[in-house]
């Protein structure tokens, strides 16, 4: 009988992603690897280290492997039974294998390995998370590409602040986005841990090859101590992750509502594109166009920050080792619902039309460059920040009192204005700059450019941060494949060294 690692999702899993309207896994993932699949992994793997180690009779092992084998088979036709835990799997492996197939128990529990399990699931629904991240980064990172000359109004307090390059401004979500992966990658090595042959609390008398066990499944080490393993540990991992999800989720909620500033304007300078999946018609203003893409996808990242609050809750108040936080079902829905959100932001990334022209605009119809005025004062001609900074003020006043635009301001007020400014400084009070470097210092374009410190918008350091970040979408990527590899190779491993235990010709 040969074996077939088929990856069948469960009914729950499927209902799951109904709900969630995408697919369990990313599409990239392996296919759903499910409390079933894992038990039949988990006992293939106890099959032959036991055997090896002559803690199985080896002349039994042809009968329990082929017992084994016809199980896994029988769940993986549509339609077979694919029993999650372990009290109703192994009534399937008696009925196959006869009794002695229960020798396989010897110095494990339903307690690691579920514990296993639960840490295999979460651990692929980690690395599908990874993917979609990065693949909502790559987007973020390509639309800052495009970006590099296009200047825009930051905000602070919901106020036009000051001018920026928008790909500066991209790049500072991705940064944001990029300490998420970190957190993902940290949180996914203290997952990646088997807590099999831990048994229930003080491990067991049996002399079982933790290591190896470990190595078969996949998992890069083993839980060091068997209390923690599925009394602690197993209840830390959902916890952790689910704070891994808030904070993309949050992240996902800051850029969105950055963009909402725009929609509230009647000639915005960023829009989505038109279109069934973006935008929608209002029912009953023609003129509308109302950001659904937007709407959608921020109350997606609410429902993932409700759902990951979920382990939290809980956890909380009961004792050690209790089910309450560690439902595959329950977990998974929160993965599933990051997904969602990340699937979200990556259509709106991939839906904006920005025009750089509108931005230059709307930069100029403001006084986002007045604390220029102030630096330069300071930088080059020595005067104190703050009294610049009083006659920048006093600039921009009487400029909103009279209905002036930066590029319109005459600079003999500007020069009335500064020796009335800085009057009780010094005597002379002239205005230390030209007409033409007074207008200059007003200019949001130069502004960018003319930063000199490092992080900044100015092109030289936007082009070192586009690499950077490329380089890092590149890294983790390779990580992503890493990790996938050694599980699929681990189990293509188990998978021969199970085969060669068949009884001949099966």
């Amino acid at each position: 009988m040969s074996i077939v690692r088929t990856l069948v999702p469960t009914a729950s899993v499927l209902a799951l992603a109904a709900a969630m309207a995408l697919p369990a896994l990313a599409a990239d993932a392996p296919a759903t690897r499910d409390e079933f699949f894992w038990l039949g992994e988990i006992n293939k793997a106890t099959a032959v280290i036991n055997t090896d180690e002559g803690l199985l009779d080896r002349t039994l092992a042809p009968k329990i492997a082929a017992g084994i084998a016809k199980v896994i088979g029988a769940g993986n036709q549509p339609g077979g039974p694919r029993p999650s835990a372990v009290i109703r799997f192994e009534p399937y492996l008696i009925k196959a294998a006869g009794p002695e197939v229960t020798l396989l128990h010897a110095g494990r529990s339903s307690q690691d390995m579920h514990a296993t399990y639960r840490a295999a699931i979460l651990r692929d629904e980690m690395l599908a998370l990874a993917a979609q991240l990065n693949t909502t980064a790559k987007s973020l990172v390509k639309l800052a590409e495009r970006n590099t000359k296009t200047i825009v109004p930051n905000y602070t307090n919901g106020v036009a602040a000051q001018p920026n390059s928008y790909a500066h401004q991209l790049l500072g979500h991705f940064a944001g986005i990029e300490r998420d992966a970190q957190r993902l990658r940290q949180a996914y090595a203290r997952i990646d841990r088997c807590a099999m042959g831990t048994t229930v609390l003080n491990g067991t008398s049996w002399p079982l090859n933790r290591a190896r066990m470990a190595d078969y499944l996949g998992f890069s080490a083993v839980v060091d101590n068997a209390y923690d393993a599925s009394q602690i540990s197993s209840m830390d991992e959902p916890v952790e992750v689910g704070s891994v999800i808030t904070g993309i989720a949050l992240h996902t909620g800051n850029f969105i509502e950055d963009m909402m500033v725009q929609y509230a304007q009647p000639r915005p300078w960023i829009l989505l594109k038109v279109g069934k999946d973006t935008t929608y018609v209002s029912s009953a203003m023609p003129q509308k166009r109302n950001p659904g893409i937007l709407n959608n996808t921020r109350r997606d990242a609410s429902t993932a920050i409700g759902l990951a609050m979920g382990p939290v809750l809980r956890m909380h108040n009961i004792t050690p080792g209790m089910p309450d936080p560690k439902e595959v079902k329950d977990n998974s829905a929160m993965v599933a619902s990051a997904m969602k959100f990340l699937q979200g932001w990556d259509t709106i990334l991939n839906s904006l039309v920005v025009s750089p022209e509108r931005a230059l605009e709307e930069l100029n119809s403001d006084w986002t460059a007045s604390q220029e005025l102030a630096d330069v004062l300071m930088r080059k001609y020595k005067l104190p920040f703050r009294v610049g900074h009083h006659f920048a003020s006093e600039v921009v006043d009487y400029a909103k009192k009279n209905g002036i635009k930066p590029l319109d301001f005459p600079y003999a007020e500007a020069q009335r204005i500064y020796k009335s400014a800085v009057k009780d400084y010094h005597e002379s009070g002239s205005l230390p700059m030209s007409e033409a470097e007074f207008r200059a210092t007003l200019d949001p374009v130069a502004i960018v450019a003319n930063r000199a410190t490092a992080g900044g918008p100015q092109p030289a350091e936007l082009d070192r941060m586009l690499k950077e970040a490329n380089k890092k979408l590149a890294e983790q990527d390779a990580w992503i494949k890493a990790k996938r590899t050694r599980i699929d190779t681990s189990l293509d491993r188990l998978d021969a060294d199970f085969a060669k235990l068949l009884p001949a010709g099966k």
